[in-house]
């Protein structure tokens, strides 16, 4: 089997959906967590992209039918239009964080600034510790935005966007979250925005991928696609297999 169709299999991407069948699927799938682990409810944190839009929308949905169905109510922890929302600053933290590193470097005798990718990682670290001090408190499931676009290339933090309790996007490429997005009802200025983790200025998931969502979608599809294209995504998956893998041990 080629690596196009190893990888195909392993992420569980399906050429065509259903999109109705895929919404139902995703919020019975976070509505049996809630329940089996008897939680108050969902947490989701907003980027202001499509993936965490969608997300959102689907954990307000879950959490919405549960609450009709059982009379219990249960909360959605996340953006304007959620039943609960919050604003979490983490720019202060994040700045400590760098310095203590750059006080590390100093005593091994490198003088020098910790890198931007370097402070991005921590930038998403510093956000999921933050999300995981107010789920336990609350007795919150932390769900993920991560999907197979992003498991294809490991364009995601390990420990950072990717520690996350539950990912119900997990199987869909880019191009079949933005028909879940128009289906659940996202607005077109969330639709039209070049998708990007926002870690620093100017920063955009294709150009720092140098492959175009598109192409992507296509691979995950079983899409032939230009080589140059298909080469860099294959370097991308392999290089980043330890992000997919689980923690080695001996």
């Amino acid at each position: 089997m080629e690596l196009q169709q190893q990888i195909i299999a392993r992420l569980g991407v399906k050429p065509q959906i259903d999109v109705e069948e895929e919404i139902r699927k995703r919020v019975d799938f976070l509505k049996k967590y809630v329940t089996d682990y008897n939680l108050s409810g969902l947490l989701i944190a907003i980027s202001g992209g499509i993936d965490s839009a969608v997300t959102a929308a689907l954990c307000k949905q879950a959490t919405d039918e549960l609450k009709a169905e059982t009379g219990k109510s249960y909360m959605t922890l996340g953006a304007l239009g959620l039943e609960h929302t919050i604003e979490t600053n983490i720019e202060e933290a994040v700045n400590e964080i760098v310095l203590e590193v750059e006080y590390g470097f100093k005593k091994l005798g490198i003088h020098r600034h910790v890198s931007k990718e370097g402070k991005g990682n921590t930038m998403a670290r510093t956000r999921m510790v933050t999300q995981y001090a107010l789920a336990f408190d609350l007795n919150l499931l932390v769900v993920g935005t991560d999907h197979a676009s992003e498991a294809l290339t490991g364009f995601y933090t390990k420990y950072g966007d990717g520690a996350v309790d539950i990912t119900p996007l997990t199987s869909l490429n880019k191009r079949q979250i933005r028909l879940l997005a128009a289906r659940l009802g996202v607005p077109q200025s969330v639709l039209d925005k070049a998708p990007t983790a926002g870690l620093w200025e100017g920063q955009t998931d294709e150009k720092e991928l140098g492959v175009s969502y598109e192409d992507n979608s296509d691979y995950l599809e079983g899409k032939p696609i230009g080589d140059e294209a298909r080469q860099k995504l294959e370097k991308h998956y392999l290089r980043t297999e330890h992000k997919r893998s689980p923690i080695p041990g001996i």
